[in-house]
Order: C-alpha cells, then sequence, then structure tokens
C-alpha cells in the first residue's frame, strides 16, 4: 500500500470520524498498518504527552499482523505498549484503564465482512478518540514524516492477560444481585467474533445461566454476519422461546454494540431496552442525566422525565456519547445504533453491560422483560436516503437550517437539523461516508408519520434540485 509523502492519497478514506477501517489488501496491509502506528505514536507523544498505550485485537485472521505492525510503529516513536493480545473490546479497553495507560486502541472492523479491519483509539480513561484527533493521524501519515527516536529511547512491550482481572470486576459489580436464588437463564450468541473470549466467563461467573449459540472462535463468520440484526438471529430466538430462556443477547464483531430478544421472541429496538435500563438508574439514583443522542426516539423523554431523569440530546457518535458522560457526570447513556454506557462501571461502551445490568432488573423485580417492555411505547419511524453530491450536501443542509429556524419553534442543530413537532420529529443529516442526505422521521401515529415524510421529504428533494 503505497503512500506518497506530502502528496494526495486514496488511503484518505479510511480514516473515519470516529475510527480508522479498510479492507485488507486494497486499503489496508503491513506497511501501511506500521505508519499508521507511526503517526498515531509520534501524535500522542508530541501533542498529548501520552507514552503508553494498551493494544488488544479481535479473532480476524488478518488482526495479529495488524497489531504486530502497529506495535512496531508504537515503538518505534517511544510509546510503551501493553499487549493484551486477542480477546474482546471490553478487555482491551479494561487493559488501558486498570494500567494507567493514556490511550487504549483494539484492532477490529467491528460488525462489517471478515476481509475488513481498522483501528478504534480511546483514552485510557474510556473516553473515546475525537475527529480532530483522528485526522491528525491521518495527516502524519500521509506526510510519512515521523520524527526519528534514538534507540535508547524506543518503546517497551509487555504482554499482558487482562481476561481474569475482567471477569473479577464485573463478577464483583453484579454478582451480589444475580447470584441468589435460582440463576436466570439466558441465551448468548457471540456470532463466532471477540465476545467468545470473554462473555460466557463474564455472565457465568456473575452468576447467570448461559445457553450459547455461535459462541466458538470464527474469523469468516460462518455462523451468522458479524451485524447483530434480527434477520440474523433466528437461532438465538429458537433458543430463547424452546428452552423458555429469560432472554438472549447477540453482540457484534468486537462486543461495544448489544442486541435483545426478550422471553417472548421479539427483538428490542435500542431504545426500548434503554429506557428499560435508564428506568430503573434512575430511580435508584433518585434522578439523574439520561443521554440520548439527536436519533433516539422521543419515548425517551416520555418515559424517564415522569421518573425524575433529566434528559440531554448529544450528536451521533459513540465519541460524543462517552465524552459528555463523562463531562455531565451522566447515569446513563445510549445511542440508536446500539452503543450503551453505564458511567458508574466503566465510560466505554462495553456491550457486556447491557445482559448484565438487564439480568438485575429482572432479578429484582421479578418481572419477565416481555412485561417490561410492554410498558414502554413504540412509536411509528422511518429513514430515507436522498441522493445528493457530496459537493452539495452540506450547502443543502446549511439552506435548511436557516429555512426550519424561521420556520419552527423547537430545532436542534447540533448534528444536522432535527424540528420538533406536536406528534413527532424529522431530523435530516448529512452522511459523512457516501453521497447522502439521510432523513429520520418518528411520529405518534402511521397518519402523522407519512405527514411529516411527505411534508420534508418534498422540502428536502426540492432544495437538492436546486442545488444541483
Amino acid at each position: 500500500m503505497c503512500i506518497t509523502p506530502g502528496g494526495d492519497c486514496k488511503m484518505k478514506h479510511i480514516f473515519r470520524a470516529y475510527d480508522i477501517r479498510g479492507i485488507w489488501g486494497k486499503d489496508l496491509d503491513i506497511p501501511l498498518c506500521l505508519d499508521i502506528g507511526r503517526g498515531l505514536g509520534s501524535f500522542l507523544v508530541s501533542d498529548l504527552g501520552i507514552d503508553r498505550v494498551a493494544v488488544g485485537y479481535d479473532v480476524r485472521t488478518t488482526s495479529p499482523a495488524f497489531h504486530g505492525a502497529l506495535t512496531a510503529g508504537l515503538l518505534s516513536t517511544g510509546v510503551d505498549v501493553i499487549s493484551t493480545g486477542m480477546c474482546s473490546f471490553g478487555v482491551a479497553m479494561f487493559a488501558g484503564l486498570k494500567s494507567g495507560s493514556g490511550a487504549s486502541c483494539f484492532i477490529t472492523a467491528s460488525h462489517l465482512e471478515p476481509e475488513w479491519n481498522g483501528l478504534k483509539v480511546y483514552f485510557g480513561d474510556g473516553v473515546g478518540f475525537p475527529e480532530e484527533h483522528i485526522m491528525a493521524v491521518r495527516d502524519r501519515v500521509l506526510s510519512g514524516e515521523f520524527p526519528p527516536v534514538d534507540w535508547k529511547e524506543m518503546g517497551h512491550i509487555s504482554h499482558e492477560d487482562h481476561l481474569p482481572g475482567y471477569v473479577d470486576f464485573w463478577s464483583s459489580r453484579y454478582g451480589s444481585f444475580l447470584k441468589g436464588g435460582d440463576p436466570l437463564r439466558v441465551g448468548v450468541d457471540c456470532g463466532g467474533g471477540a465476545m467468545t473470549l470473554s462473555a460466557g466467563r463474564v455472565l457465568r461467573a456473575a452468576g447467570l445461566d448461559v445457553r450459547m449459540v455461535n459462541g466458538e472462535r470464527d474469523p469468516f463468520f460462518r455462523g451468522r454476519p458479524s451485524e447483530p440484526k434480527p434477520e440474523n438471529l433466528g437461532r438465538l430466538r429458537e433458543l430463547v422461546l424452546d428452552e423458555q430462556l429469560a432472554f438472549g443477547v447477540a453482540f457484534d464483531g468486537d462486543g461495544d454494540r448489544a442486541v435483545v430478544v426478550d422471553d417472548a421472541g421479539e427483538f428490542l429496538s435500542t431504545d426500548r431496552l434503554g429506557i428499560i435500563l435508564a428506568s430503573s438508574l434512575v430511580k435508584r439514583h433518585g434522578g439523574g442525566m439520561v443521554l440520548a443522542n439527536v436519533e433516539s426516539s422521543m419515548a425517551v423523554e416520555d418515559v424517564l422525565v415522569p421518573l425524575g431523569a433529566r434528559v440531554k440530546r448529544i450528536k451521533v457518535g459513540h465519541t460524543f456519547l462517552t465524552l459528555e458522560a463523562k463531562k455531565e457526570g451522566a447515569i446513563f447513556g445510549v445511542e440508536r445504533s446500539g452503543h450503551l454506557i453505564i458511567p458508574e462501571h466503566v465510560l466505554f461502551d462495553d456491550a457486556i453491560t447491557a445482559p448484565l445490568e438487564l439480568a438485575r432488573i429482572l432479578k429484582e423485580e421479578g418481572k419477565s422483560l416481555s412485561g417490561l417492555a410492554s410498558g414502554v411505547p413504540q412509536y411509528p419511524s422511518l429513514s430515507r436516503a436522498f441522493d445528493c453530491p457530496d459537493s452539495i450536501k452540506f450547502r443543502v443542509l446549511d439552506e435548511l437550517r436557516e429555512e426550519f429556524i424561521e420556520a419552527y419553534d423547537r430545532v436542534n442543530t447540533m448534528d444536522g437539523v432535527r424540528v420538533d413537532l406536536d406528534d413527532g420529529w424529522v431530523l435530516i443529516r448529512c452522511s459523512n461516508t457516501s453521497p447522502v442526505i439521510r432523513m429520520t422521521v418518528e411520529a405518534r401515529s402511521d397518519g402523522k408519520l407519512r405527514s411529516i415524510e411527505r411534508e420534508f421529504g418534498e422540502i428536502l428533494g426540492s432544495r437538492i434540485a436546486s442545488n444541483g
């Protein structure tokens, strides 16, 4: 993968807002991964004063090679590396937290196909790296200029197994609530991904009776695709129904998102799951701030505000979720894409928290998950993608923002433009990765949903046409 120092590069696209991702052999190879390590290491040292990093990697066939090259690059800039080896996302982040590292890295392409790989970077406390830091690393990599480090100043590497400490940590947090009486029986689908290395051990140590599908490590994801969509989780649903389990949980490839199916075989949206978890936390804390991104359902406010919660809307992206949680002292955070955080435990979005907290709620309340879910309103919603050239899409959004601020009372412009109406809302955002503008609509009735879609769809389509 040749990079011309100081020049434009077709590899720019792998550096995204919150991570680095590409196809191995096309976008990524060992020399480029080495340069990513050198670029990241030199940025950490010179700009942030960080000289210790925890690094782990997922089960993909290319991850060990990526790890070796990335680590070599980091060491060459004087950064010490704590290698956790092959593990889940949560174990790598936990290693950074417990070792006092300034940053934590996890090599993964999350839910993408097995030929993909990539890199996520967090601060040692669990806050995600912001986009400007990722872009600064990109610029260093593309320049090909890395400050030389004398052989005496090279970084040191240590290989550490943090899985036992990770298991003990979660067992100490939840074991006292889950180990009394008959164990709760749950289904778990790791999809052959990184959670095969830790989820079963954590949940059993905490006191749950675990029934597993796709529990063996598989870098080709032959049991099911790495993306835990309901249509990919038929085996988990059958397991829950056939064995009359309390619930089932499926993880994505690295373990930072979870999807839950209840005892009746119904899959819960992240909004509904988040509301169930947040409701319990708000009651337990006697209030508190709950974070939800601008895409999340209005049911968040409808349910949680009467319980005493303060709901704050934030930008889309796990980086904003973790950063705002730290800044605001939030007790819970949810993203519609599937990321959840419970900051009283850890700031980072470790998906193992979802089944643990859910199991605690079911044990304490003595209710079924389907019963709890029935009390959470579900409003009709939809999402549409409008083709729009990259050259004009942000101009279109700027014009819509000005128009909506003039025309409507409740307009949120922190991430795209969201208009809240009496019986629903609409959010219009530009895609960061494709020539598309996305429109999301939610309403209290199907009729109102179609009305909002029609009205704002016509406005958006007209703006795109007039700028074309």
